[in-house]
């Protein structure tokens, strides 16, 4: 048995006492005060916002230490879970998120644990999500011996530090792979100048969609419609199929093959269009309409990855304007070549796309271990019953039905 079990068993056998948030710490709120961006002065200080460290002030409101939880905007996790920071030393905190403070008797450490487990979704309201100070308050949250909290808190710990340590390790192994991946591409694509060069204007004509007005789009709706942030992603807006269909049919529209370039913001990033219903932002997300009689779509995905972009920066968002697409040259040789250069490129790629699901998914995998031994420590019992987990529930009102069905077969 383990020290926590040996502790649980001598202080809280027939479990423990579970209480309103506010009576496990010291709220804060109303010391926070929000700063507009314009008005904030650049310095040393983090300023933190909902969702973590928004900007760095000149000055501070509050020091020590604290737990923040977001309270307008990004307030929850794709778990249902609240977003939850640990902040130290000198910081400003504006008013969407919550603050506290450690109260006796109740480890503020064991608090920031324990608020990652809580479903808050039932409580998130409005346009804006909200998790409004009386929500939040009356949170009930487990309460055991503070010996009980220490050894979690412990526990805890030490498995965030051995995770943080290999995501580490296996970020920057991630990392060297990709910069050896894109070595060896830029060295494959290193033509001399015994090749032909052609201007992509030579090639084909730069093309994009037409302008879709704000007002046209929507969070939901029938096909997705990507702007320079979502570009190469998930789309967070989207337009109806009638006003797809209208635009796709009168104005330009990429062909499947097509390469996408994005023209401002993330600038270069490439994809090859596959047919799917979707439009694209004007102007920041374009394309070549090649005929490939000359140079393979495919090739052109690669070579765009390695260009040298001319880019404009005299406005206030750096971009990729029609005449430097077209002044860009790319090197033309016979389609038999490309063909060779692509398969040895997507071998590359492949290598490269094993990686990115491999070791990322490793680290995910990590997260999700921690995740649920801390939900397994964080179960405790309260009056004699097993406050459960999710899971554990489902598993709990799977077996109750199954008992009931058995009764009534039973009983006719």
């Amino acid at each position: 048995m383990s020290r926590l079990d040996d502790l649980i068993k001598e202080l809280c056998p027939n479990g423990v006492e579970f209480k309103a948030l506010e009576e496990c710490c010291i709220s804060l709120d109303n010391k926070r005060k929000p700063v507009t961006k314009a008005a904030r002065e650049e310095g040393e200080y983090p300023y933190y916002g909902a969702n973590g460290v928004q900007d760095y002030v000149s000055d501070y409101i509050f020091d020590g230490t604290f737990v923040l939880v977001g309270e307008d905007g990004s307030v929850i996790t794709d778990r249902g879970t609240p977003i939850v920071n640990w902040a130290e030393g000198k910081i400003w905190v504006n008013n969407h998120a919550h603050i506290i403070s450690e109260k006796e008797g109740v480890s503020l450490r064991y608090l920031y644990h324990v608020l990652q487990t809580l479903d808050v979704k039932p409580l998130i309201h409005g346009n804006i999500p909200k998790l409004t100070g009386r929500d939040f308050k009356a949170l009930s949250i487990p309460v055991p011996p503070l010996e009980v909290q220490r050894e979690i808190v412990h526990i805890l710990d030490e498995f965030t530090l051995l995770s943080a340590e290999l995501s580490a390790e296996l970020s920057a192994e991630l990392q060297a792979r990709k910069k050896q991946y894109e070595y060896y591409r830029g060295k494959l694509l290193a033509f001399n100048h015994n090749v032909v060069w052609k201007t992509l204007g030579d090639i084909g004509k730069v093309s994009m969609c037409k302008r879709i007005m704000k007002s046209e789009t929507s969070p939901n709706g029938d096909v997705p419609f990507y702007k320079i942030g979502t570009f190469g992603g998930e789309a967070n807006a989207f337009i109806s199929r009638e006003t797809f269909e209208k635009y796709k049919s009168r104005y330009s529209y990429p062909k499947k093959g097509d390469v996408l370039i994005s023209a401002a913001g993330t600038i270069g990033r490439t994809v090859v269009f596959d047919g799917e219903p979707a439009y694209f932002q004007d102007s920041n997300i374009v394309w070549v309409a090649n005929d490939e009689t000359q140079v393979l779509n495919e090739f052109l995905y690669y070579w765009y990855q390695t260009s040298p972009w001319k880019v404009s920066t005299g406005g206030t968002i750096a971009r990729l304007y029609n005449d430097n697409i077209s002044g860009a040259k790319v090197p033309v040789m016979p389609i038999e070549t490309q063909k060779r250069l692509i398969h040895v490129l997507k071998n590359f790629d492949l290598v490269c796309n094993d990686l990115n699901i491999g070791l990322p998914a490793e680290i995910d995998a990590r997260q999700k271990q921690y995740e649920y031994y801390r939900d397994m420590l964080l179960t405790f019992a309260e009056t004699g019953d097993s406050i459960l987990t999710d899971r554990q529930t489902d598993r709990q009102t799977d077996r109750q039905t199954d008992r009931q069905t058995d009764r009534q077969t039973e009983h006719n």
